[in-house]
């Protein structure tokens, strides 16, 4: 009795955590299925991506099983809770809940939907969005699938790289850049489809690690070194100078396993972000442009905190942009009064140093930290962005700050500056007129 009532609440438990089920119209979806229903299907799909916490992802639920029904056999929809499978939500850049992507005609390039979040706005813009697709298909201009056209098993599409015997070296490793390589034969089933998956690992680690193909039949020299003896053979080299230390891949073979596979590698490998004092407008620009977030701290004048006290936040970010690492953020930092457009921009100041902000240049966003300025602190505030919680405020002008060109801080202690005493020795007082009162 007491094991069925256990059993009982385990199912009411986990069913109140899920908000889609076997019964509905909306198709679950996973890293396991992901690319197999969305990304190789035919059908125009709307995702949505959600968390079981979110009011706003509660909110949409009805009305998204509801649109899931009235569109059955005309258009799919999904739903990935991404706050258990965030890798999969990254490779979309989720940032926030809910969030619905629309994959059409180019299942590799999924568009934002920006429409209603009623089931019949819903519906419309799905059928509207479904309408362009067979256009789209009618005029030639796509094939409405996401399979890919090669079949050599890697190596012909935008975003993998073709090595061979003679650019081996150069390309990869005399590269500080981490890789995957792919090596491949062109008669081999498990390479052919591993392609699809491949390319679409490539165009998502864009920027971050290098994925590349050799045919390992024609270049049997790079072959043989790294002993491959089956197909396909996946070896990870990683970022910096390249040694002899190569890494057998060991993940699974769907997009979304290579890039979980390699994110993790990824920051394993790079090492911790600096923290750079903003002296700068380039400084500024590094640490934000081309980046999902930077973070902006500003510490205390080194009068109000010296050279130990100054040092000991310092170690603080340093250790958060360590445990953060893999986001790739940037992080600066500046003394407080020296970047007054900045302070005034972010809104800090107002309630004492120090103090953090996290800037979206993108989006031309921030989020100020109202909690401690602590590793707990800043950890929790970090957190709760990155999983979209955060509250945000649009950037004083859409842009970002004038920099101050400064001198650096050179780690010592702040000195106040004394004024000489006015020798007034010389002077009589006795011989100057008094007003008679």
């Amino acid at each position: 009795m007491l094991r069925s009532s256990l059993l009982l609440v385990a199912m009411v438990m986990a069913s109140s955590h899920a908000l889609y089920g076997p019964g509905d119209d909306v198709v679950v979806l996973t890293p396991s299925n992901f690319h197999k229903t969305v990304i190789e299907s035919n059908e125009l799909w709307l995702v949505e991506f959600y968390a079981p916490w979110c009011g706003h992802c509660k909110a949409l639920t009805p009305e998204w099983k509801k649109a899931a029904t009235a569109l059955k056999g005309v258009v799919k929809l999904g739903a990935v809770d991404a706050d258990e499978h965030r890798g999969l939500g990254g490779q979309y850049g989720v940032q926030g809940f809910p969030t619905i992507k629309v994959f059409g005609a180019d299942k590799f390039k999924p568009t934002d939907y920006q429409g209603p979040r009623q089931a019949q706005g819903i519906v419309d813009s799905a059928l509207s969005a479904a309408s362009s697709m067979v256009k789209s298909r009618l005029s030639g201009k796509s094939s409405g699938g996401g399979r890919s056209s090669g079949g050599s098993g890697g190596g012909d599409q935008k975003d993998v790289i073709e090595l061979t015997d003679a650019n081996f070296e150069k390309e990869v490793l005399n590269s500080e850049d981490m890789w995957l390589v792919e090596f491949y034969a062109p008669w081999c089933g498990h390479c052919k489809n591993l392609a699809p998956h491949w390319a679409s690992a490539a165009t998502q680690l864009k920027g971050k690690v290098k994925l590349g193909a050799l045919d390992a039949t024609v270049h049997s020299v790079m072959a043989s070194r790294y002993q491959v003896q089956g197909f396909p053979t996946i070896k990870m080299f990683p970022a910096g100078k390249k040694g002899s230390e190569v890494v057998e891949y060991d993940g699974g073979r769907t997009s979304s396993d290579i890039v979980a596979w390699a994110t993790d590698k990824l920051a394993e490998n790079i090492p911790p972000p600096e923290v750079v004092q903003l002296t700068k407008q380039s400084v500024l620009s590094s640490a934000c442009d081309d980046r999902q977030l930077c973070i902006v701290s500003v510490l205390p004048h080194i009068l109000d905190c010296q050279s130990a006290c100054r040092n000991s936040y310092l170690k603080t970010l340093k250790q958060m942009g360590n445990k953060f690492k893999k986001q790739m953020w940037g992080w600066v930092w500046a003394e407080a009064g020296q970047q007054m457009e900045l302070e005034e921009t972010l809104d800090i100041g107002g309630f004492g140093y120090p103090a953090l902000a996290a800037v979206n240049s993108r989006k031309m966003k921030f989020s100020l930290m109202r909690g401690s300025f602590s590793e707990n602190g800043i950890n929790e505030f970090l957190r709760d962005l990155s999983y979209g919680r955060g509250s945000t405020a649009p950037l004083k002008n859409a842009k970002l700050p004038n920099i101050k060109t400064i001198d650096p801080w050179d780690g010592k202690d702040g000195v106040l500056e004394v004024e000489e005493d006015i020798d007034l020795s010389d002077v009589e007082l006795d011989d100057i007129d008094k007003d008679e009162l």
